[in-house]
């Protein structure tokens, strides 16, 4: 049996909740790997609706749910979220849940310094959660991080307050804010740390533990390829490599964990924030789709730009980040459209290119070649078999997979648990 990692294939928002949730009733053991508590999944399970940012998808079905070191973790969302989850019946206790106690921290300092920047950036804005996650890595690499362990040896870790506080005081000051109010941060902690400590332990050996067992691990990732640090659309991307790769330095297990890499694709692109977005349709189709797809941020609330299906991108996920097979979702949002467009390549200073350049304004300048194929008219909503699927709607499936290059595993039709298509078993594959 393999191991599973599923990651987004665009720029997040992809339907990754429902897959991991499908995908955890069948694992012994859930890992999210990196980001933080701005990934927003939602899970629906009968008539119940589960909206996480920070828990790992599995811990609606009771499976061993982890929080691996490459995670920046907020400890007073943790709280509120295994309270939140608690309160809907959601039973959380160190026999289903830990988390890696080498994992970094983000304080209250962090979100202040996220809201900072983007206040001062004006038009610059990068399009951040405001949660504190870049300022939170940025620690992290700095070596200047508050650790989860740490949290058991707060009154000795003066050395560790001088390099943090000195370096977000010369941040502050350039913003006219005052000094971090370090007895204050110090008492936040010291309150919080039960919380979280309880949850604490070497997940690297408990992991490793499971996996000699022969248990079955999914990786669950957090925004998307398209986001990632390095290999996304920077500087609108987010603070962590999203990428299939980081499942192993995010969670103690080597690469040959990994197993089979589960890409989630939707059926059309969307975008929360700033950013090049080439197939963005600022009409009424855009319109549609958003309406269809109720295209709004669990996290943020904030509404998503759509556009139509961009296979250039999606290509050069699946190549970067060594995608198997893809799932892809929200195939019904589709349903009725008399004609459909895919993006198969690009127009740059009358140029055609088959990738995404990497700099920012030939991003932004691109334009994009279409195909248009024939829509369809019948339902494609709560299909769980091929047979369902009208003739035009398994055409522009296997469109999808011919020019990403990468085959189709799965096909969800609707946000239920149950409403999906296998085509290939990602844990027997």
């Amino acid at each position: 049996m393999a191991n599973v990692t599923v990651i987004g294939a665009q720029w997040g928002d992809e339907g990754k909740g429902k897959i991991v949730d499908w995908l955890a009733s069948r694992a012994d053991a859930v890992v999210r790997f990196q980001g933080g508590h701005n990934a927003g999944h939602t899970l629906v399970v009968g008539e119940q609706v589960y909206k996480l940012s920070l828990l790992p998808s599995g811990i609606v079905t009771g499976t061993l749910s982890i929080i691996g070191n490459g995670v920046v973790l907020d400890p007073w969302h943790l709280r509120e979220e295994i309270a939140k989850l608690e309160g809907q019946g959601v039973v959380i206790n160190t026999s289903n849940f830990a988390i890696a106690d080498n994992c970094p921290l983000i304080l209250p300092i962090h979100r202040e310094l996220d809201g900072l920047r983007e206040a001062a950036a004006g038009s610059g804005k990068i399009g951040t959660t405001g949660r504190g996650i870049g300022p939170a890595y940025e620690d992290k690499v700095g070596r200047r991080a508050i650790r989860v362990c740490d949290l058991a040896h707060l009154d000795a870790l003066d050395s560790q307050f001088d390099r943090l506080c000195a370096h977000h005081d010369a941040l502050r000051a350039g913003f006219g804010q005052p000094p971090v109010d370090r007895a204050a941060l110090i008492a936040d902690l010291k309150e919080i740390a039960p919380s979280v400590l309880q949850f604490a332990e070497p997940v690297w050996k408990r992991l490793n533990t499971v996996r000699k067992a022969g248990a079955r691990i999914l990786f669950e990732g957090a925004q998307g390829v398209l986001l990632d640090v390095d290999h996304g659309t920077y500087p609108f991307v987010t603070s962590s490599n999203t990428v299939s790769g980081t499942a192993a330095s995010g969670s103690g297990l080597g690469p040959s964990a990994t197993g089979f890499v589960l890409g989630i694709v939707k059926a059309y692109t969307t975008r929360v924030g700033a950013g090049p977005f080439p197939t963005e349709l600022e009409d009424a189709t855009g319109q549609r789709l958003g309406e269809r797809g109720h295209e709004f941020g669990t996290v943020t609330g904030r509404k998503r730009r759509c556009g139509w299906f961009d296979a250039v991108l999606v290509r050069q996920s699946c190549a970067i980040s060594g995608v198997t097979g893809i799932a892809l979702t929200k195939v019904d949002v589709l349903d009725g459209f008399e004609t459909v467009k895919i993006c198969t390549g690009y127009r740059l200073n009358g140029k055609v290119l088959d990738y995404l350049p990497s700099h920012a304004a030939d991003q932004a300048s691109v334009e994009p070649i279409y195909e248009e194929m024939e829509g369809w008219s019948g339902t494609t909503a709560g299909a769980r078999s091929w047979a369902d699927l009208p003739a035009q709607a398994i055409k522009y499936i296997q469109r999808v997979q011919e020019l990403i290059e990468t085959p189709v595993a799965l096909v969800s039709t609707s946000p239920e648990r149950e409403d999906t298509i296998l085509v290939r078993d990602p844990f027997v594959d």
